[in-house]
């Protein structure tokens, strides 16, 4: 048994390496073709070397551009009419067809709800035009998702086309994966960078030390005070040790940051705080309530004429711990906002990207950040985080 299971995993491993030889050396198939002498050896190749030139095309995922252009190579190998690539919008790449492909979200849909092919004899397809002929549909799959569907049109739909469609598809999910997972290390890389700008910038920085500064003649005892808080503040912001943290030990920080602020904006700004003791030794990702705090002050007050009311309240919702952070100031668009929490638009509200791709990366995308804003209307920030992590160490 032993034996066997080597067996396998040298097979798997030379498969793997001669698909990563082919597709970083890009040697032409006319020349391998020349060193390779039996016509298994010559299909085998030919097979691995398509599907190369294809995965090139599919490191981003599921795109309109992507798709077609792998369509073009991926077509050959299932030997159809037409290969049709969707995801749960639209139809991605129609290769082989002549004009405007026919509706066939519907029936792709049902593969989506399903997540399982489908085989559409004549008689449904005459319904959509043109002569099709026959459709078999298979699901793309990432994790336990169906997003999208790989279509293969001919004449007749048999079994061996079933197979082949299905072995396709399996593989087009696999490449999906893959583009979602670098997406993902992009992401986590990005947001790394930018927890570490969010941690303290400069424009804070500038403010509390031209505050401290403000005091120094006037009451060198609270200028000696800022000093203080400004350090463990900063202590806090950028210790090394550990990615996550208490809600206690992030309110204090918020604790220090809010003083630093008030001794730039005196009265006019207020905050009010309303915490469930049930809920300060939960556990939360290090520095994720700190920059939602900053972007009321910064983004919501910081433009406000008058006074501005910032509320933060923690308390326990069954199994999770819920923390709002509520402010009264201008508010956001909407539509911009989408566009920050895409990933879209650099620049303003970065901490609240920043803290939302790091939850969601954590807890899964149920525990984004829930956001409700409008111009003017300020914004109300809700955060949700499961208060049982044992995988988790503050």
């Amino acid at each position: 048994m032993f034996s066997a299971a080597v067996d396998t995993a040298l097979v798997c491993a030379v498969a793997v390496i001669t698909l990563a030889v082919v597709a970083s050396l890009g040697f032409r198939l006319s020349r391998s073709y020349r060193d390779l002498g039996s016509d298994a050896d010559r299909a085998t190749y030919a097979t691995l070397h398509t599907a190369a030139l294809a995965s090139e095309h599919l490191r981003e995922g599921l795109t309109p551009a992507g798709a077609s252009r792998a369509s073009r190579h991926l077509r050959g190998l299932l030997r159809c009419d037409v290969l049709m690539i969707s995801d749960a919008a639209g139809v991605l790449a129609w290769e082989g067809g002549r004009g405007t492909p026919p509706d066939v979200m519907p029936l792709v849909r049902q593969v989506l709800e399903s997540g399982r092919t489908q085989i559409v004899r004549r008689q449904r397809l005459e319904a959509l035009g043109p002569d099709l002929g026959e459709l078999v549909l298979s699901p793309i799959r990432v994790d336990d998702r169906v997003v999208g569907t790989v279509g293969a049109f001919a004449g007749d739909v048999n079994a061996g086309l079933v197979r082949a469609t299905n072995e396709l598809a399996g593989w087009v999910s696999t490449q999906v994966e893959l583009a979602e997972l670098d997406a993902s290390r992009r992401l986590l890389a990005e947001a790394e960078v930018r927890a570490l700008r969010a941690q303290i910038s400069p424009h804070f920085i500038y403010n509390s030390l031209n505050a401290i500064a403000s005091f120094i003649n006037t009451d060198p005892q609270r200028a000696r005070e800022l000093v203080v808080e400004f350090a463990d503040f900063t202590r806090y912001s950028f210790r090394r040790h550990g990615d996550f943290t208490t809600v206690a030990e992030e309110l204090r920080s918020i604790d220090r940051y809010l003083l630093l602020e008030r001794a730039r904006f005196g009265d006019r700004l207020r905050v009010s705080l309303e915490i469930g003791p049930e809920v300060l030794s939960t556990v939360i990702p290090f520095l994720s309530l700190q920059p939602l705090v900053e972007n009321a002050v910064r983004h919501g007050l910081d433009s406000k004429d008058g006074v501005g009311n910032i509320t933060i309240t923690a308390h326990d919702v069954g199994p999770f711990a819920e923390v709002t952070i509520e402010d009264d100031g201008v508010g956001i668009d909407p539509d911009h906002l989408r566009s920050v929490l895409a990933g879209h638009t650099e620049g303003v509200h970065v901490g609240l990207r920043n803290v939302d791709s790091r939850l969601r990366q954590v807890y899964g995308d149920d525990h984004g950040l829930i956001i409700d804003t409008a111009p003017g209307a300020g914004t109300l920030i809700t955060l949700r985080v499961p208060k049982s992590q044992p995988e988790h160490q503050a």
